[in-house]
């Protein structure tokens, strides 16, 4: 394999203390991770992080000494039952890596309804145990700054595992007890805390010889578990940046003390509605810490989803009602999946980060931006829809069965396959696939559930799919001649966009030609959306947007 991202990479380390036993199934803009597995077993099966040291140490703008200290403070904060396990580390000339405990759940927030939110006992489950994973972390003294849907992955059983500790800091020293604070500007801007915007600020201003001002990583952390809440709530953040100057709504937050008028703010239960404001001080001496949390009457409740010992009660009843809150509107109208956020200008406003010194306006980050063009597309392909769904050869013209006869077999498809319910009124619960489930992983899959399939050929399907991209604003290039005329494989579009908060989505849609079980003489096409970087929250409300736009090509019952 070349190494992420770009064809130069030197190739992976030999001699490796174990064998990799898949292609890349994550990628992010410096490093990529891949399946592993003991030299001489079969299981069990982990996952492998590869950083390319020249690539993170340029683009990246890394210091070696930041691999170092994600590596001691991943380790330092494990094991925990919410944390993915940190195994081993190793590094050769080109690369570091470092061998971690498989999420076997994949994506928290793929299974999570962009702008819908989940129920109000799914958002307990995962806040609690988000809450009790960074509460380990802060009684080792060890501060995450990096909270946010992309590092927050699920278990076979559908437990919450915090993941990507490249941001942590050290905020209280082990021998000496001494508490430092911080001046690095980090994190991700929808769920970064107000007063690290203002160090950056204020240190970027002082004068020569003043010392540098810094926040406290242990606080800013409770506003960003605050806003995971929010979101779990919403299926959105309630604002894009916490800058007055360039964010309406959380100015309307801050001038309304917590009681804003955007309609989001309704889908917090108000049992539930001090704890977020609570959390959400931007006063930082006056917001809750984890102790208060743990306190507050909604932490406490009880919930039937959650066991005694902080994990999933019931993985198989979680993963069906996560599933069935999964749906696709066709009657949605587009407009209504963008948010639009408006912008204000006052005279008091001292902090707009696009005016600000671009050292630390683009914040640090563990995946900084990378062209498209260098993004690596090597991904493990997910398991074929249905039992025995596999790859098929090209077929003529004169073999191919009409669309309607396709269009009934995919239905029976989509009957017995849980992932496509959300494009059906089948409930989860009734389909015979989950009568033999055992796991979370058993009904909900660790690939993403960003993808459906279709009855039309490449011909009437290509150009459905770019005219989409295109009301989206999405740039992408003209497919080959013998891809529009159906005589190639699978064709695949890069996508590099923003999303409602404006931050980075990037990936490919992967357009595959697939054979109904069988069916020898039919094939269907299945349209696949890889992430390679972004919220999945907004790569999910990319989907929906195109499946909306495409709903023409996608059978339903």
């Amino acid at each position: 394999m070349g190494g992420p991202p770009g064809s130069q990479a030197a190739p992976l380390p030999s001699n490796l203390p174990f064998r990799l036993v898949s292609k890349t199934i994550g990628s992010g803009a410096y490093a990529s991770i891949r399946k592993a597995a003991p030299l001489n077993q079969p299981t069990p099966i982990i996952a492998v992080k590869f950083i390319n040291k020249e690539h993170a140490f340029r683009a990246g703008r890394l210091r070696p000494k930041q691999l170092q200290i994600e590596v001691s403070l991943h380790q330092s904060v494990c094991p925990h039952q919410n944390i993915i396990r940190f195994l081993s580390h190793g590094q050769d000339a080109s690369w570091v890596w470092m061998c971690l405990e498989l999420a076997d759940g994949g994506d928290l927030f793929d299974k999570i309804e962009a702008d819908e939110g989940c129920t109000e006992d799914v958002a307990h489950l995962y806040f609690t145990q988000l809450t009790n994973a960074i509460g380990w972390c802060h009684s080792k003294g060890v501060a995450h700054r990096d909270i946010k849907p992309e590092n927050m992955l699920l278990s076979k059983d559908g437990d919450l595992k915090l993941a990507d500790f490249g941001l942590a800091t050290q905020f209280v020293m082990p021998r000496t007890g001494e508490r430092k604070k911080c001046g690095m500007v980090c994190g991700s801007p929808p769920y970064i805390a107000p007063e690290i915007l203002e160090v950056g600020t204020n240190n970027m201003k002082r004068k020569q010889g003043e010392e540098k001002v810094g926040y406290d990583p242990q606080v800013a952390d409770v506003w960003s578990c605050a806003i995971v809440l929010f979101v779990l709530f919403a299926g959105n953040t309630p604002w894009d940046s916490p800058v007055l100057a360039e964010s309406y709504e959380y100015h309307d937050y801050v001038q309304s003390n917590g009681r804003p008028q955007d309609e989001l703010w309704t889908k917090v239960p108000p049992a539930a509605s001090s704890l977020v404001r609570g959390m959400l001080k931007v006063s930082a001496p006056e917001r809750f810490t984890l102790h208060d949390v743990r306190k507050h009457p909604w932490y406490t409740r009880r919930n039937p989803e959650l066991s005694e010992h902080g994990l999933v009660a019931n993985p198989v009843n979680l993963a069906t009602q996560m599933l069935e809150s999964l749906r696709i509107d066709f009657s949605t109208d587009v407009s209504a999946l963008q948010r639009r956020t408006k912008t204000i200008h006052t005279d008091h406003m001292e902090v707009d980060s696009k005016r600000l010194d671009p050292a630390w306006t683009r914040f640090a980050s563990t995946q900084p931006e990378t062209p498209v063009t260098d993004a690596p597309f090597d991904w493990e392909a997910p398991p074929r829809l249905g039992a025995g769904v596999s790859a098929s050869q090209p077929m003529t013209n004169h073999d191919r069965v009409h669309a309607d006869t396709v269009r009934a077999d995919i239905l029976d498809l989509l009957s017995e396959d849980p992932s496509m319910s959300q494009f059906s009124h089948v409930p989860v619960s009734q389909m015979t696939a989950t009568q033999q489930a055992r796991h979370f992983k058993d009904i909900v899959p660790s690939h993403s559930l960003a993808r459906f399939l279709s009855h039309l050929a490449f011909p009437q399907l290509l150009p459905m799919l770019i005219s989409a991209l295109h009301r989206l604003n999405i740039p992408v290039a003209a497919p080959s001649a013998a891809a529009l005329q159906g005589q190639e494989e699978a064709v695949s579009f890069r996508i590099k966009t923003v999303d409602a908060n404006q931050q980075l989505l990037q990936g490919n849609i992967v357009v595959e030609r697939i054979a109904v079980p069988g069916q020898a003489q039919m094939e269907v096409l299945e349209v696949r959306f890889l992430k390679a970087k972004g919220d999945p929250l907004g790569w999910r409300r990319l989907f929906k947007q195109v499946a909306v736009l495409c709903k023409d090509a996608i059978p339903r019952q």
